[in-house]
């Protein structure tokens, strides 16, 4: 028996409510063998007690039924998230300035655990209707952090470009429609994928959030790639999400995958705000409408979930094309059935977040 045995065992511990382990997340600190005893070094972001007491127990389950193995002890060292970025992120990783997000009052993650859904594109426009809406009532602003680092769409779509600036050792981040937003897409050129293992996105979104200077927001809204990976992870233990939006489409081969993903913010403490149905029908100039994906898929999701189903978003070549051209819906064509749409899910967001935190937006 000797530590590389241990660490290989360690690969089969799961993080509590994802399908990654803990090796890959980059938890564990060190590892020892003296006589017959393990100790295992962990270091975790989080303001769930259960999840480390979940992940010792795991550890000493799994270590412990090694051969030669006599005892198992896990050393713990929790951070615990803050309302400015957390002193430590997923990787143990000091925050390079912790006043970057200080002004930013309410985080909302939108999230998918399926791709395809229209994730991005709902993003986009959920912004630029809250943006509307709360400078219409004298707020401050809103911000997009494009955390798919894979696929970084953002950019495109809300007509944005160019590299960013550096002032004071902070990014400035790139703005259009009044809507502040970083992304992986400003860094890179078009056609360069990025090729890079967990620690490498982990780190890029800490990057995101502590190393850019997003001022004074009143909602930041955080678009995640699909599924519970590393940008997941990453995301909860460095910022504290004041909520999540699960978007879905109408069939079930979208609404039972984006349940099971929605699941994940359940085990951080992270309160759903409700489910975006997006594609939900096609309306034909008479009137009828043609539910092409099927119906009631994003219904079932939000009664599953105990959340309210807040907004259908009807299948529109205009949707489409304003985010190809970097123009939204909402700011195109306001008055659109579809614009309208949007902006009653950003009102009921508004009005959650401020009944869920006992703060105005």
């Amino acid at each position: 028996m000797d530590t590389e045995s241990i660490k290989a065992a360690l690969k089969t511990v799961k993080f509590p409510g994802f399908s990654r382990d803990i090796i890959s997340f980059g938890l564990v600190r060190d590892v020892d063998l003296k006589n017959g005893e393990a100790l295992i070094g962990i270091e975790i972001t989080t303001a769930d007690a259960a999840i480390p007491e979940q992940i010792a127990a795991d550890i000493k389950s799994t270590v412990g039924a090694l051969e030669g193995i006599q005892d198992v002890k896990v050393r713990m060292e929790i951070s615990q998230p803050k309302n400015q970025p957390s002193p430590a992120g997923a990787g143990g990783t000091p925050a390079a300035n912790s006043a970057a997000m200080h002004k930013v009052k309410f985080a909302v993650a939108v999230a998918s655990g399926k791709g395809g859904v229209g994730k991005s594109t709902v993003t986009v426009n959920l912004a630029c209707a809250l943006q509307q809406l709360l400078q219409a009532d004298g707020k401050a602003g809103v911000g997009i952090m494009d955390c798919d680092i894979y696929g970084p769409s953002i950019p495109l779509m809300l007509g944005a470009a160019g590299r960013p600036e550096i002032e004071n050792d902070l990014i400035v981040p790139m703005e259009n429609f009044g809507v502040r937003t970083m992304s992986m897409g400003f860094l890179v050129d078009e056609d360069t994928p990025v090729v890079w293992r967990g620690p490498m996105i982990m780190k890029t979104i800490q990057q995101f959030a502590q190393n850019v200077n997003w001022g004074e927001l009143e909602i930041l809204v955080v678009d995640l790639p699909p599924g519970t990976g590393d940008a997941q992870l990453s995301l909860v233990q460095t910022i504290p999400l004041d909520g999540a939006v699960i978007v879905t489409t109408p069939q079930p081969a979208a609404s039972n995958v984006a349940r099971r993903g929605a699941r994940m913010f359940e085990k951080v403490n992270v309160p759903y705000l409700g489910v975006v149905e997006n594609m939900s029908y096609l309306e034909a100039p008479d009137g009828t409408r043609q539910h092409l994906f099927g119906k009631g898929g994003g219904a079932h999701t939000a009664q599953s979930l105990e959340t309210p189903l807040l907004g259908e978003i009807p299948i529109d070549t205009a949707i489409r094309i304003g985010c190809d051209n970097g123009i939204p819906i909402v700011i195109s064509d306001p008055e659109s059935h579809a614009a309208k749409e949007f902006f009653k899910v950003a009102r009921q967001i508004i009005e959650q977040l401020n009944a869920k935190n006992g703060k105005t937006a």
